[in-house]
Formats: structure tokens, sequence, C-alpha cells
């Protein structure tokens, strides 16, 4: 029975990485496509007045998330679908962010102009939380719609804990704090992809450890892979970034994971360049609204925010910004795997 359930897992493991490899193939070679169709439909990102872009000197193609969107959904549907429906919702929850993402998207066109008719930050932020509230409230669903003993959580060093039906808000807070920090951290080349990547192998990892979640560790080395094939044409100097549709959607969808592993105490240090960058920016504005009720002269606490343009004014070069994130990254996803490891 024992070496039966070994085989099983080294089976699901092959079949992971494989995955992983054919959605980094699937990209590279289909990458070129979705660059020219973007180009073809004049999708550029419309130039703004600060200093970080007037740097840049050129106008990047945006909604380029959507050469990961659309190779995960297929090859997951395809290979990763039979009886694991537990697939839909991560699914379902990344094609929706990616949608108002992409709406979002559309009106930062250069060849748009923003007037009466635009997606306010107000109303997009609703949206997110619409979604995140829907999808938190599913997953509390008893199996097989939603997740086998909703409300368990594992908390480090502690073991499992019952938190009842406060994992619906919980849950909902957290992936809209994802989707947000993950937009946020999507401003250098090359950055978000990074970050992502080791996110998603983390948690690749830490399913893989768990043994109950196969099609869960499937699904993420499935990302690592996209997000690789997307760093080939997201390389300093990047042409072309995910833009909201895809900062968006694999925000949502490592929320997901995270939440379908019950292991989502685990998701801040993991993510903590992510944590650290929708943290900068939320002070920035706290403060700089603060100051200007208290004294009538608002300040600002960084030059720009998030702070890898606060850094980037301050000399920094994208590679910098971008290699020293990741370092990082890397070490938050090591101490979070090394937690997860503990009995």
């Amino acid at each position: 029975m024992l070496d039966m359930l070994r085989s099983l897992l080294i089976f699901d493991v092959a079949r992971a990485l494989l995955l992983a490899a054919g959605s980094a193939l699937c990209v590279l070679v289909t990458g070129r496509w979705w660059m020219r169709l973007l180009r073809y439909l004049n999708i550029l990102k419309r130039e703004r007045s600060d200093t970080v872009d007037k740097v840049r000197g050129y106008r990047q193609l945006t909604m380029g998330g959507i050469m990961i969107v659309v190779p995960v959904l297929v090859i997951t549907m395809v290979f990763n679908m039979v009886d694991r429906w537990s697939m839909l919702l991560p699914l379902g929850v990344m094609v929706s962010y990616a949608i108002l993402g992409m709406v979002d998207d559309y009106y930062s066109l250069s060849s748009v102009r923003t007037g009466q008719y635009r997606l306010t930050e107000r109303v997009k932020g609703i949206l997110q939380m619409l979604i995140a509230l829907c999808a938190s409230a599913v997953l509390y669903l008893p199996q097989p719609y939603g997740l086998a003993h909703a409300g368990i959580t594992w908390v480090p060093l502690r073991g499992f804990v019952d938190i009842g039906v406060y994992f619906v808000p919980v849950g909902a807070l957290i992936i809209w704090a994802t989707v947000n920090s993950v937009n946020i951290t999507d401003g250098i080349d090359g950055l978000s992809g990074w970050t992502l990547l080791v996110a998603f192998a983390a948690y690749g990892i830490i399913t893989f450890v768990n043994g109950q979640f196969t099609n869960l560790m499937t699904l993420s080395f499935t990302l690592v892979g996209a997000c690789a094939g997307y760093l080939w044409f997201n390389a300093y100097p990047a042409p072309v970034i995910m833009g909201d549709l895809g900062s968006m959607a694999l925000g949502g969808i490592l929320a997901m994971i995270a939440l379908q592993s019950q292991q989502w105490l685990l998701l801040p240090i993991i993510g903590a360049v992510f944590v650290v960058e929708g943290l900068s920016s939320f002070v920035q504005i706290a403060y700089f609204k603060w100051t200007r009720w208290r004294t009538g002269v608002p300040v600002r606490l960084f030059i720009m925010a998030p702070l890898h343009h606060h850094l980037r004014l301050r000399g920094w070069s994208n590679p910098q910004i971008t290699q020293r994130f990741v370092i990082i990254a890397m070490a938050c996803a090591f101490v979070a795997v090394a937690f997860a490891l503990q009995p």
C-alpha cells in the first residue's frame, strides 16, 4: 500500500514538472504572436508624466498577462481537471480578475481618452472585493463544491485550528489584499514575474510536502513554468508588461492556492515583497492625507510610491531592484517552506 502511494506521488510530481515545462514552452512559442496582436491593436500603456517613465523613453505594450493566463487555463483544463473539479474555482477567480484587469488596462491605453466612462479606484475595489467574497464563500461550502473541513487553518508551530465561519471574511480579505499587492508590484521589468515565480514554486513544494493537494501542486508548477516563459519577454528593457490583466489574475490565483492548501498564514512570508510594496503605497497615501488634514501641507514619506519607484529615483537601476527583491523573495520562501515542514 505504501509503495503504491509513493508511486502515485512520484507520478503526480513528474506530471507537474512536465506541465511546468509545457506551459513555459507554450508561452515561449505563443508569446511573439500575442505581442504582435497587442501591437496591432495598439495596446500601448499611456506614458506617465513622472520621472520613472521619462527615463524609460518609450511606451510599453500592456495586457501582456494574457500570454500567461491563456496557456495556464488551457493546460489545466486539459491535463489537471480529471476528478479534480476543485480546479474550477481558482481558474474562475483567475479569469474573473483577468477580465476586470483588462477593463482597467483599457482605460490606461494611450489611444483611449479617459472621461466620464472609466473604472474608478472605488468601483474597481468594490468589484475586486465582490469576486473575493464569492470565491471565499464557495470555498466554505462542503465538498465537492468547497473545501473539506472548511475553516480549518494550519498555524505554524501549532497545528490545525478551526476558525469556522470567520474563514469567509478572512479569505476575502486575503484575496483582495493579494490581488492589489501583486498589482502594485508590477511596476518595473521582471519584478512581478520573478516574485510570482518564486511564490508559486514555494506553494508547489508546500503542497507536495502535504501530499493531499497534488492538484494544487500541479497547478502551482504550471504557473511557475508560465511565469518563466513570460520572463523571456519581460527581461529588461521589456517591450511588454503584465498589466492589470496579468497581475490581478495571478494575484487572485496565488491567494486561492494559499487558501485551498490551508496554508494561507504562510502567504505574507512567501509574498513578503508584495506585502512591502503594498504597504509602501498605503502608508504613502495615508501619511499624505493625514499631513494635509493636520497641517494643511501634505508630506510624502517616499519620493514616489510604491517602494521600487522610490529606490529607482534614489539611483538604483531596474536590474538592481529586481535582482535584490528576488533574493529577498527567495529567502522568505525558504523560511515559509521550513515552517511548512514542521510537524
